[in-house]
């Protein structure tokens, strides 16, 4: 058994704290990058990373690090977090859990004078949610050459404010020097976010990559027309047509295994009770773990929307709003998740992520993997969100185990 284990109590009492910063009254948070709370939240952490004597750095895009040094000052770091931001009603651990728990695996490192070969390097991503600036992940897409710099900054919210401003505003705007370049291996601690692992009684999921995504915006023209005096056979209800594609999105996903297809998001117009609507919007969301499944699908819906407009006599047109490929993990990260769990007697389950995190990007320039910990009834993105402490201080030494060991650390053992 291994010698070094994380302190529970500080790992829960740096989450409690956390949950203080933007906390509903429902028990959830709502923390919105580059807010004010956001603000508060970063303070904190910089103030952790003070007593725990890391060099501390944030870069243009508001990512914040944390570096404890290793033996070798030439060896590329083993890069551990995720993110702070949350939804507008989100839970306490969404990315939280990834960013407190590697402080924690660095505070008990301290605690135990244990040395590494390489640097450790944590790391707090900005506006992982993509909440209040779209697209999501948008720090770790900056740092790994997905999205340009004046795309990023020139995002804006509903209000108008773009990214820049709102980053400038809160006091962390960095410099580009202090950009990740490149590491070693970047692991991310995460909540599931979904029901597997508590419905088959796993307790860690070995993630082996994470599903390609495509949003699809979705516009319906119909006719607008009084509801009164128009009969039903002369109208061009575009909320008809558009009630019709959803239900055949839905059964799409019937129709092809481990495919997921989402309308979150609906805007109807003019949105007035006795007008028949002429226009509706909505964006579709189809995820799977292989890209040509995903694509086919595509295909396949746009034919049968089309099909449903015709007969409709409503106008439609599509545009892919944002799409990313799916990404597998490194085989020697897997590996070492699994052996380190095997180790700890905790028992696995080797799964693809349905959700994007900061990890998908991150392959582009470290040998990446994330750990999965159950979620109760799989809620998130909800303020009902919630893991045991259990849970969480299993993924956290979990985590602390898999740093050792690819870092060369020396640990002492204990019978």
């Amino acid at each position: 058994m291994n010698g070094l284990n994380i302190n529970q109590q500080r790992l829960l009492q740096s989450i409690k704290e956390s949950s203080a910063i933007g906390a509903t009254p429902n028990g959830g948070l709502h923390r919105l990058a580059l807010s004010i709370d956001d603000k508060q939240m970063r303070n904190l952490l910089i103030n952790w990373f003070e007593e725990e004597g890391l060099s501390i750095r944030v870069d243009d895009f508001g990512n914040m690090y944390g570096r404890r040094e290793g033996k070798s000052h030439h060896q590329m770091p083993i890069v551990i977090g995720s993110h702070l931001d949350t939804q507008p009603c989100g839970g306490r651990f969404d990315g939280i859990l990834g960013v407190l728990a590697a402080l924690e695996v660095v505070r008990s490192l301290n605690e135990a004078n244990v040395q590494t070969d390489c640097p450790i390097e944590i790391i707090n991503f900005t506006n992982e949610e993509g909440a209040r600036f779209e697209p999501p992940m948008l720090g770790s897409g900056g740092v790994c050459g997905v999205f340009e710099k004046d795309f990023i900054y020139s995002r804006q919210d509903k209000d108008g404010i773009k990214f820049h401003d709102a980053l400038s505003g809160i006091g962390y705007k960095g410099l580009k020097e202090n950009r990740l370049q490149k590491a070693e291996y970047f692991i991310e601690l995460h909540i599931e976010q979904g029901p597997i692992l508590e419905e088959e009684q796993v307790e860690i999921g070995v993630v082996e990559g994470i599903q390609g995504i495509s949003w699809i915006s979705i516009t319906v023209e119909g006719e607008m027309n009084h509801a009164g005096p128009t009969p039903m056979e002369n109208r061009k209800d575009a909320v008809v047509a558009a009630a019709k594609m959803i239900e055949s999105i839905d059964k799409l996903a019937q129709e092809y295994e481990g495919l997921k297809t989402t309308v979150g998001q609906l805007n109807v117009y003019p949105n007035v009770p006795n007008v028949i609507s002429g226009k509706v919007e909505f964006i579709v969301d189809i995820r799977h773990e292989e890209d040509e499944q995903r694509e086919r699908a595509l295909e396949v819906m746009k034919q049968q929307l089309s099909t449903i407009s015709g007969l409709c006599n409503v106008e439609l047109t599509f545009h892919t709003s944002w799409e990313n490929d799916s990404v597998t993990f490194s085989e020697k990260v897997i590996e070492t998740i699994s052996k380190c769990a095997e180790k700890r007697n905790l028992s696995t389950k080797r799964m693809f992520s349905g959700p994007g995190h900061d990890a998908k990007y991150m392959v582009e320039i470290a040998k990446t993997g994330m750990i999965f910990v159950p979620s109760h009834r799989g809620i998130s993105h909800n303020e009902e969100e919630f893991t045991r402490d259990d849970d969480l201080v299993n993924g956290a030494n979990l985590l602390l185990d898999v740093v050792c060991r690819l870092s060369g650390a020396k640990i002492p053992k204990t019978t």
